[in-house]
């Protein structure tokens, strides 16, 4: 019988579980402050880039990554939008936030995010594990934490650290770690999807179009000058391979169809997918040695934007109270950590909430509720309080650099 091979050990202060943004974006604040991390996931590099997800970053956002010194691309190759359009009763509706709040947004896909992170923890010597498997967080409770896995080629590795952080997705492991008897999970299942498509077609419209019809919800994206994605309500049960182009596309025209005579530009579907919806928080987010961050402790509906954001806001604050632990203060420094960041948190919930309740048709609404939303959204469109509370929200609120 063959000998087990023994674990290699690495003793680091802080062990990252998840290799998302999230996760990369903390492993590149504290190695900037000369913290060094072992970043691990199950994922393959490859697996990660080419994963779409969100393409809006608040300004605040866009500038941490040119600041702290991950990249300037996002200011070279993104696209700064300075406000969004809501259509509905068949006319467009301008948000302009950079008159309204004096800020914007900038169009860059999560999938180019985690390539700038990920080349620039290569750049400055940062350690990540890409497709590992087996993977075992433990003692947790003590000072002295460890995760375990086995990496692509067979071997067992070991990092011992001070502090693990779980920023492992929406799938998470690392918060079932949380006695079950002492953490709370708030969550709600929304009774629609988004239909999503990735096309191939010039842009339709120079921002995102947030639709709302007799016919549903729609939403025009953009991810390139050739490449569009754009959205469409559905049912969470609804086939994607019942959708043909064609279908597609009347569907799409039919929910952005008005009085101006706005068309999408057509093209051959790329990408299909159906994306669920759920809102969800577990607290606590800290157990012991383990802190959550990310999708890992809270998912949001997309309609507002906010998931990205909100996990790179996380690990900001995170980055800052790791450092103070680290630095001498211990974990008394981590008991900001849940406060701080629970506070955006449940902002960005009751915003995503509200954008997703004030756009979409629900199963069993009335003509009641249909008449009342639109009224609700001539407020909103049409009352300079209610277009400045939708760019307030909309494009984020800075993190403070303490409580």
């Amino acid at each position: 019988m063959a000998e087990a091979t023994a674990d290699t050990v690495t003793s680091v202060p802080v062990a990252v579980v998840g290799a998302g943004p999230a996760g990369l974006m903390l492993a590149h604040l504290l190695g900037r402050a000369g913290v060094d991390t072992v970043v691990v996931d199950t994922r393959t590099r490859q697996e990660i880039a080419t994963t779409h997800r969100a393409g809006i970053l608040e300004a605040d956002v866009a500038r941490d990554l040119v600041e702290t010194g991950v990249s300037d691309r996002v200011v070279r190759e993104g696209h700064e939008h300075e406000g969004i359009e809501l259509r509905f009763g068949g006319r467009p509706h301008r948000i302009d936030f950079k008159e309204l709040v004096g800020a914007s947004t900038w169009l860059y896909p999560q999938t180019d995010v985690f390539t700038d992170l990920a080349d620039a923890r290569e750049r400055d010597g940062g350690t990540v594990l890409f497709g590992i498997e087996d993977t075992e967080v433990l003692d947790i409770t003590t000072d002295a934490p460890r995760v375990r896995c086995t990496l692509p080629d067979g071997s067992r590795r070991e990092i011992r650290a001070r502090y693990v952080v779980g920023a492992d997705g929406s799938r998470s492991m690392c918060r079932d770690l949380v006695p079950e008897d002492r953490r709370v999970r708030h969550g709600k299942e929304y009774p629609f999807a988004w239909f999503g498509i990735m096309a191939e077609a010039p842009t339709s419209a120079p921002e995102l179009v947030y639709a709302h019809s007799e016919h549903g919800f729609a939403l025009i994206s953009q991810r390139t000058d050739t490449v569009q994605r754009m959205y469409f309500q559905c049912a969470p049960d609804e086939l994607v391979d019942a959708w043909s182009d064609d279908r597609i596309w009347e569907t799409l025209q039919a929910r952005v169809a008005g009085q101006d005579g706005f068309r999408l530009t057509e093209g051959p579907v790329l990408e299909k997918t159906v994306l669920r919806f759920r809102s969800f928080v577990q607290e606590p987010m800290r157990w012991g040695s383990l802190t959550l961050a990310g999708d890992a402790a809270h998912t949001v509906p997309p309609t507002g934007a906010r998931g990205l954001n909100l996990a790179l806001h996380d690990v900001k604050v995170l980055a800052d109270v790791l450092l103070r632990a680290l630095g001498g203060e211990g974990d008394t420094a981590l008991d900001d950590y849940q406060p701080r960041a629970l506070q955006r948190i449940w902002r960005a919930q009751n915003f995503s909430s509200w954008m997703t309740r004030l756009l979409h048709t629900e199963p069993g609404d009335t003509s009641f509720d249909l008449r009342r939303r639109l009224g609700e959204l001539d407020n909103v469109a049409g009352t300079r309080a209610g277009r400045r509370y939708l760019a307030e929200q909309y494009t984020g609120w800075p993190t403070s650099t303490r409580a």
